[in-house]
């Protein structure tokens, strides 16, 4: 199968299992495994923060980060496209005791003005603004990504309020080979990021959370209270740390491989409302009578699966899975469907 429903699905690679089974493990709970700890000064030392803390998920390092900025009864500002209010099971209100501010920004991005005009003034009967959240890249705005100077001007908002800043950077690594921009430019504008190793760049398991010594001193009894503590998590540490050695660069095939995609879905009467493809996520309209429930069973009986996103919606996602005989075999299909 063919599979393009997410970049989740891949598997380890030859590599990537020799080094996991070659890690140097130990109790991380007790800060005794030497791989996980490795991973941590890595990603830290890239982005040019103090610490870092693995986490088994994306979704739990982004309530960690919500966690350790807020205070109940304050709110975090993000876009409504934001994975933290579509796809965490309302964390932020079950973990945090926040309120979201929802804002409308441009396939899930905002700017510096949006920001500034949704902090509530200090009033009683209103909650406290301390948090923005960024989504970069942001999947359901299509891996829609952020260029270097709104993210400068969001943090100047922030900080003139006193706000803390946070990003979302599952994708971000699919972000940087597109801008050319480096992790440390990144890292000196946010108070926190979290980094998923097990989407494009293809680990089994984790991420990974950023932030200052204090703020993950703090994260890391969070993790803890969460049920994060993990054993001997250094065989999936291993296969971050090849990850980000081996995996980073190559993200730039899979967004070859969406645009490839999205030229032959322009062609098809039956498409429409293609969204701008800026990384490896293609989401597209289908044109009535053609629904999601049988366009995905028409792929499926030609062996390739993706996924609904809506009424009249289809993603596909490229990743490190999917070869050039795939590529054919998905575009010969696509113009044959009806």
């Amino acid at each position: 199968m063919v599979n393009l429903i997410s970049d989740t699905v891949t598997k380890p690679t030859p590599g990537m299992l020799q080094a996991m089974w070659a890690a140097e493990v130990g109790d991380d709970v007790f800060k005794e495994d030497p791989t996980a700890i490795a991973l941590e000064h890595l990603c830290a030392e890239r982005f040019g923060m103090e610490a870092a803390l693995f986490c088994p998920s994306g979704t739990m390092a982004n309530q960690i980060a919500l966690k350790v900025h807020t205070r109940p009864l304050d709110e975090v500002i993000c876009d409504e496209m934001s994975h933290i209010y579509q796809y965490e099971v309302g964390g932020y209100a079950f973990h945090s005791g926040i309120g979201v501010n929802l804002l409308k920004g441009e396939n899930g991005i905002l700017t510096a003005e949006m920001v500034e005009n949704a902090i509530k003034p200090p009033f009683d009967w209103l909650p406290k603004s301390t948090l923005v959240v960024i989504e970069n890249t942001c999947n359901k705005g299509g891996g829609s990504m952020y260029d270097l100077e709104t993210i400068r001007q969001i943090g100047a908002v922030c900080r003139k309020h006193g706000m803390a800043y946070h990003m979302d950077g599952a994708r971000l690594f699919n972000a940087l080979v597109e801008t050319g921009n480096t992790p440390e430019e990144i890292g000196a504008e946010m108070d926190s990021i979290s980094i998923c190793l097990s989407k494009g760049l293809g680990a089994p398991v984790g991420s990974v959370l950023l932030g200052t010594q204090t703020f993950i001193k703090e994260a890391r009894r969070v993790r803890k209270a969460m049920g994060g503590g993990m054993r001997q998590v250094g065989y999936l540490a291993a296969a971050g740390i090849y990850a980000l050695n081996h995996h980073v660069t190559r993200l730039r095939e899979d967004h070859q491989n969406a645009r490839t995609l999205a030229t032959i879905l322009e062609t098809l009467p039956w498409v429409c409302n293609i969204r701008p493809v800026q990384t490896n996520i293609l989401i597209f309209d289908l044109k009535p009578p053609l629904t999601p429930a049988i366009y995905l069973e028409k792929l499926k009986q030609n062996g390739i699966l993706a996924s609904a996103f809506g009424p009249q919606t289809i993603r596909f996602v490229t990743h490190l899975d999917i070869t050039q005989p795939m590529m054919d075999h998905v575009g010969r299909i696509l113009h044959q469907i009806k």
